[in-house]
C-alpha cells in the first residue's frame, strides 16, 4: 500500500456472486474499471477491499469482449483483494462503493463496512457509491449517531430501473425506496442517463453510465 494515506482511495467491493434466485451476480466491472483508471490516471493509489476478501466475482451481465479486453488491469486488481477487517480508515482519504447487484446481498448487513463508513464520516473524509453500491449506507450512522445518508441529496440505482430489468421481484429490497426510508433526499435522473449527487463530501451516482462522473466528482474533491 501507499504509505501516503492523502493520496490512497478505499475501494470496496462485493464478494456475494449469486442473488437469492440463484441468478449469477458480483460487481459490475464498469463500475469499478472506470473510476479505477481515472483515479490512478489522476495519481491515487487505489486499494481493493471486499466483506471476504480475495478474488471477487465479476457479474457476468456486465462481460463482453470488449471490456475484458478494455479493463484488463482492473480486472487483475480484482483478484486478490484485503478483508474489511484488515482496513483502518486513516490509512486512506476517500471510499467508494461500486456496484453490481452482489452489493445488495453482502453490503447492508456488514458490520465491518459500516464501521469503516462510520470512520470517515466521523473524520470528515470523501464518501462515494455508484449505481447498487450505496446499498453499503443502508443502516450506516454518520457521525452522530443518525443515518448516514439522512437530509443528503443522494440517488443510486432507481426502482424504475430495477423494475426495467426485471429484477425488483429478485433483489432483497428496493434501493430507492429504502434510502428514501432512512431519510436520504433522493433524486432521481432520467433511466440509464448519467446522473451525480455531491452533498459535501458525499458523492453518488445512479446506474453504470454515472461511474465516470462519480469518479471525476471524487478526484475534484480530493484536489
Amino acid at each position: 500500500m501507499n504509505k501516503d494515506s492523502k493520496k490512497t482511495v478505499l475501494m470496496v467491493v462485493t464478494s456475494a456472486d449469486r442473488l437469492l434466485n440463484g441468478r449469477e451476480t458480483g460487481v459490475w466491472l464498469e463500475e469499478f474499471a472506470v473510476p479505477y483508471e481515472l483515479l490512478t490516471k489522476a495519481g491515487f493509489s487505489v486499494v481493493v477491499a471486499s466483506p471476504n476478501g480475495g478474488a471477487i466475482p465479476l457479474d457476468p451481465h456486465s462481460l463482453d469482449d470488449a471490456s475484458k479486453a478494455k479493463w484488463t488491469e482492473a480486472q487483475k486488481i480484482l483478484t486478490n483483494s484485503k478483508p474489511l477487517t484488515s482496513v483502518k480508515s486513516k490509512d486512506f482519504i476517500a471510499v467508494f462503493l461500486p456496484g453490481g447487484h452482489g452489493t445488495m446481498i453482502d453490503f447492508p448487513g456488514n458490520a465491518e463496512l459500516k464501521r469503516v463508513l462510520h470512520d470517515f464520516s466521523k473524520e470528515g473524509k470523501v464518501i462515494a457509491a455508484v449505481c447498487h453500491g450505496p446499498a453499503g449506507l443502508v443502516g450506516a450512522k454518520g457521525a452522530d449517531g443518525s443515518p448516514l445518508v439522512s437530509g443528503k441529496r443522494f440517488t443510486s440505482f432507481t426502482d424504475a430501473e430495477e423494475k426495467a430489468v426485471g429484477l425488483d421481484k429478485v433483489v432483497p429490497f428496493l434501493l430507492e425506496t429504502k434510502l428514501r426510508e432512512e431519510g436520504a433526499d433522493f433524486v432521481v435522473g432520467d433511466n440509464w442517463a448519467s446522473h451525480v449527487e455531491v452533498d459535501g463530501n458525499l458523492v453518488t451516482g445512479q446506474n453504470p453510465a454515472s461511474s465516470a462522473g462519480v469518479a471525476q466528482a471524487i478526484i475534484k474533491l480530493l484536489n
